[in-house]
């Protein structure tokens, strides 16, 4: 498994040494510079695969039809759960020379940008649109520093979903989705039987994506939300038996691919059975063949929450930001208002495989999977992710990046929890 991983790694390596925007709007612009005179609006994200970028352009095309003096360039960085896109960011950030807007998950992440001072507070906006009344209470919180807000929260995701292959439990003699650490094991042993691939995996952000479910999982809500409290025990027996749940599972991985979209493929294609992986995969996976993979859920892939965290939602939302020094200020607002409206997000979430921040948004357009997440949404304990933003600060997750994808090679658990432990004094506030 080491070699497998320091494959994929010297791929991601190779990759950020390429680093560059993608300019899906470059139709739009010359060598940069806005056309026919309109103003240019920068907007900054890494949403480029399937799915998600055709919620993005859903987006734009109202952005654009209500901005008639507004081009949008498209500023997106290829790259699973953003570390490419957050890395180029803060080298524009250093320059000053920041995107006229960018997106960032709500939460812990934004910390780092508002304590910067690179940020505007936007509770002009929030007045201005009467945001507090249809946005919920505990996202706002998440959202705000000291009573100030700094973000415009476009969407929900679900961190902790199961995403299985039907056909593939069943030739196995699974009779369906683990409900328990301990039942997916066995699952996973009887998939492994067949020749099949028992678990699908991306490149190394997909473990801690993994991880922070069978934490959850095995530790429970109240314990797994303590750990990002000061003072937090991260050296327990109770972490130590989730560290060593999370390495068995590991071991029915699959061999790593590129990122999380190839991964989740090889559940839909039938070549393996399991992916732990956030609910955008559900775009990914029904969105038809131009945008996705054209799947039929129930018959090509199903879902259910990962293993031991049901009634549980591991939450994370995609947001955007107001830059300090954004050329184009007006444009960027203009932007933050159709992220915001129910018009936008209600075009965006049903092709990005989320649910939206909004409380008043049209149910009708939420079928199929994404019923079932707002249903759970409005019902469920809740519970941060840490991959994604909202549990843990940039450093801290970066630390934590550090210490599982030096566990890949080695597989030492005391050395992982030693590594979390020292992260966690570290940066817990």
């Amino acid at each position: 498994m080491r070699r497998r991983w320091m494959a994929a790694a010297a791929i991601t390596f190779a990759s950020v040494l390429g680093l560059s925007a993608c300019g899906g709007g470059g139709g739009d612009t010359a060598g940069g510079q806005p056309s026919g005179g309109k103003q240019q609006v920068e907007v900054f994200s890494w949403w480029t695969g399937p799915g998600e970028a055709d919620g993005l352009q859903a987006m734009r095309q109202i952005f654009e039809q209500q901005n008639p003096g507004q081009t949008f360039f498209d500023a997106a960085v290829a790259g699973g759960s953003g570390d490419k896109a957050k890395a180029l960011l803060a080298s524009k950030l250093q320059a000053d020379t920041p995107p006229d807007t960018f997106q960032g998950h709500a939460g812990a992440e934004l910390q780092g940008y508002i304590k910067a001072g690179d940020l505007e507070e936007l509770n002009f906006l929030y007045d201005e649109l009467k945001l507090q009344d249809v946005f919920p209470s505990q996202l706002i919180e998440q959202i705000s520093v000291d009573g100030k807000i700094y973000s415009v929260p476009v969407n929900i995701h679900r961190s902790n979903v199961l995403w299985f292959n039907p056909a593939v439990l069943k030739e196995a003699g699974v009779a369906g989705a683990p409900k328990s650490i301990e039942e997916f094991l066995t699952a996973l042993e009887k998939v492994k039987a067949t020749g099949k691939i028992p678990l699908s995996i991306g490149s190394e952000w997909t473990a801690v994506h993994l991880l922070e479910s069978v934490l959850l999982g095995s530790l429970g809500t109240d314990a797994y939300n303590a750990l990002f409290l000061p003072g937090a025990d991260w050296n327990s027996a109770g972490v130590t038996k989730a560290l060593e749940d999370f390495k068995k599972i590991m071991s029915y991985a699959g061999d790593p691919q590129d990122d999380w979209q190839p991964a989740a493929k090889q559940v839909a294609d039938g070549e393996a059975a399991f992916n732990v992986m956030g609910d955008w995969a559900y775009g990914y996976f029904h969105n038809p063949p131009e945008g996705g993979l054209g799947k039929t859920s129930k018959t090509d892939f199903d879902w259910a929450p990962s293993p031991g965290t049901e009634g549980t939602y591991l939450w994370l939302s995609d947001s955007f930001t107001l830059p300090k020094g954004a050329k184009n200020r007006d444009g960027a607002v203009a932007w933050l208002k159709v992220a915001a409206s129910k018009e936008g997000q209600d075009a965006f979430n049903p092709k990005k495989g989320s649910i939206p921040a909004r409380k008043d948004a049209d149910q009708a357009l939420y079928t199929d999977y994404l019923a079932d997440a707002l249903k759970d949404w409005s019902a469920d304990k809740l519970a941060g992710s840490i991959q994604h933003g909202v549990a843990v600060n940039q450093p801290w997750l970066a630390e934590i990046n550090t210490q599982v994808g030096l566990f890949l090679g080695t597989q030492d658990v005391a050395a992982l929890q030693k590594g979390l432990a020292d992260a966690a004094a570290a940066n817990a506030q």
